[in-house]
């Protein structure tokens, strides 16, 4: 059993709420009883600065999110992302997670857009953390190995349901590669994947129940090793999204489940698996 060491912070995806004026998004974020939001931050300065006020009234950190960079050009892209990485610091969000690089860039290349991000983190303060996603750098888990194994200084979004998806599996023939990435992990992306999409229909249905677990499980280590390291604070943001990634009727369109309330029963799990903070392994 660890001393209680780690707090450990809930945050809110602006993904899929896009619609809601922000001064009502922030109230019913708060109200839920989430600690902050992960969102992109506008470049439009009236867009951006009522976002920050709703946040800074209603008492709620932020998450910056890096996704936007796509410039198939990797001198263009390395550019683009350089910038959009160091104007996401200029707001002093709690963190950053960032979506990095492409699966078809070379590993050179993807390795200097880390660099390119660790400079920014180091200069401007602000972590940076690269989240595990398909199309990325990240795309899968034997790749990421590679890259962990090659820099001492990368920290990892753990979104482990990507790598369920890519590998049709729940990877139980890429142990090591799981258990580094578990190692480097700054911050959690709270959604349910399986062997065949990176995110479940319900994770309240038997059905998923093993998807559900091995996410669990993995959890349940980044956890207890952020505690045996003492690291002062964890996040996790709850990451089940709209349609696409959320099915969908094929006749009339509508969602087969209610993303809100997905990601709410994923907080309220959480919250209480980790309340006492303190997990035996």
């Amino acid at each position: 059993m660890y001393e209680e060491a780690t707090e450990i912070l809930f945050f809110c995806p602006r993904w899929g709420s896009a619609h809601i004026p922000w001064p009502v998004f922030a109230r019913k974020v708060k109200e839920a009883g989430y600690d902050g939001v992960e969102t992109d931050v506008p470049f439009d300065v009236q867009q951006r600065e009522e976002m920050l006020q709703s946040l800074e009234d209603h008492k709620l950190l932020l998450i910056a999110q890096h996704w936007e960079t796509t410039d198939p050009n990797f001198e263009s892209h390395l550019d683009e992302y350089t910038g959009r990485i160091a104007y996401l610091a200029s707001v002093r969000p709690l963190l950053i997670n960032s979506q990095t690089g492409k699966d078809h860039f070379s590993f050179h290349e993807n390795r200097l857009l880390l660099q390119s991000a660790h400079h920014i983190a180091k200069t401007m303060g602000v972590p940076v953390y690269h989240e595990t996603h398909r199309g990325k750098f990240s795309f899968a888990a034997h790749t990421t190995k590679a890259f962990i194994g090659s820099d001492p200084a990368l920290s990892l979004t753990f979104d482990v349901s990507h790598w369920c998806a890519v590998a049709e599996s729940l990877l139980d023939d890429q142990e090591e590669a799981v258990a580094m990435a578990i190692d480097r992990t700054k911050h959690v992306h709270a959604r349910v994947g399986h062997a065949q999409g990176a995110q479940v229909t319900d994770p309240r249905s038997g059905i998923y129940s093993a998807a559900l677990e091995f996410h669990l499980a993995c959890w349940d280590k980044i956890v207890a090793l952020n505690r045996r390291k003492e690291e002062p604070m964890l996040t996790f943001t709850m990451e089940f999204g709209p349609a696409p990634y959320m099915v969908q009727d094929p006749f009339t369109q509508q969602p087969l489940a209610d993303q809100w309330e997905l990601n709410l029963f994923m907080k309220k799990l959480l919250s209480e698996r980790y309340e006492k903070n303190a997990l035996l392994v």
